[in-house]
C-alpha cells in the first residue's frame, strides 16, 4: 500500500487525472487494452471533468480503454443519480472512446437480471487474460469512501461482503435502494486499486480504514487487498488530517 496528500481537492483531481493517463498508456503498450473499473461520486466528478481537458485527453489512448463500473445505482442512465450517467456528461461524451468500449450496468432493468448481466461482461472479460483467467483482471479499479466505510455498494454488514464466487451481485443500500456492485473477488485481482478521498468529513474513516482495528464486516473498504496487484491512496490534506504522523510523512 502507498499513499500520496495533495493539497487539496483540485490538486488531488490533476494529479489522479495524471496517474490516469499513464496508467492507460503503460496498459495499452503491455496488453492492447486498459480496463478500468470507475465510481461514482463528488470526489471521482473532478477528476473525470480534468479527463474531458485536452491537456489529458490527448493523453489517453481512448480507443484501447474500455470502461466499467465497481458499482451502480439501480436506475435509468438518464437518472440523475446513475454513475454511468454523470460519466457520460463529465468526460465520456467529450472524448473519443468507442460506444462498444463502454461496458456499463444497466441499471434500468430489474436488479437481478442487471446483476447477472453485468457478471457476463466480467467473466468475457476475464476470458480474455492470457493465461486465461478466472476473474476479471482490471488493469484499475478506482473507488471511493462512504463515511460508514462502505467502498463501491460494498455496505457494511451485508451479504454481498460473503460473496465468493460471483463478480456482481445485487446490494441494498442503507436507504433500502437496490444497486449493482462488484465483489471483492473482483476487486481484488486488479493489478491497481486506487481509494481517492477527500474533504474533513471523510478523515475519521480515512484513518478507521488504514490504522484501525482490522473488521471488514463493519468497515468494508477494509476487506479490499489486492492479491497481486497495487494498492494506492490518493487523498487531500482535508482527507489525511487524522492519519499518524507517521504516514503522514
Amino acid at each position: 500500500m502507498s499513499i500520496e496528500i495533495l493539497p487539496d481537492a483540485e490538486t488531488l483531481a490533476l494529479r489522479a487525472a495524471d496517474l490516469f493517463a499513464l496508467a492507460a498508456q503503460e496498459a495499452a503498450a503491455a496488453r492492447g487494452r486498459f480496463a478500468v473499473a470507475l465510481s461514482g461520486g463528488v470526489t471521482p466528478r473532478a477528476l473525470y471533468g480534468m479527463l474531458a481537458r485536452q491537456q489529458f485527453s490527448q493523453k489517453v489512448p481512448w480507443r484501447r480503454v474500455h470502461l466499467y463500473w465497481a458499482d451502480e445505482r439501480c436506475v435509468s442512465s438518464d437518472d440523475p443519480a446513475s454513475n454511468y450517467g454523470m460519466a457520460r456528461e463529465a468526460f465520456i461524451k467529450h472524448v473519443p472512446l468507442p460506444t462498444v468500449n463502454v461496458h456499463r450496468v444497466r441499471g434500468e432493468e430489474e436488479p437481478a437480471t442487471a446483476a447477472t448481466d453485468y457478471d457476463r461482461e466480467l467473466q468475457a472479460l476475464a476470458a480474455l487474460v492470457r493465461p486465461k483467467s478466472d476473474l476479471p483482471v482490471f488493469d484499475l479499479v478506482h473507488l471511493g469512501l462512504g463515511r460508514d466505510g462502505h467502498t463501491a455498494s460494498l455496505f457494511p454488514h451485508g451479504e454481498a461482503l460473503e460473496e465468493e464466487d460471483r463478480l456482481a451481485v445485487v446490494s441494498e443500500a442503507p436507504d433500502g435502494s437496490p444497486r449493482v456492485t462488484l465483489t471483492y473477488p473482483a476487486i481484488n485481482a486488479a493489478r491497481h486499486v486506487w481509494f481517492i478521498v477527500s474533504g474533513a468529513e471523510k478523515a475519521g474513516m480515512v484513518a478507521e480504514v488504514i490504522e484501525g482495528l482490522r473488521v471488514p464486516k463493519a468497515v468494508p473498504a477494509q476487506g479490499v487487498s489486492p492479491v497481486h496487484g497495487k494498492l494506492l491512496w490518493l487523498l487531500d490534506e482535508a482527507a489525511a488530517a487524522e492519519l499518524s504522523p507517521a504516514l503522514r510523512g
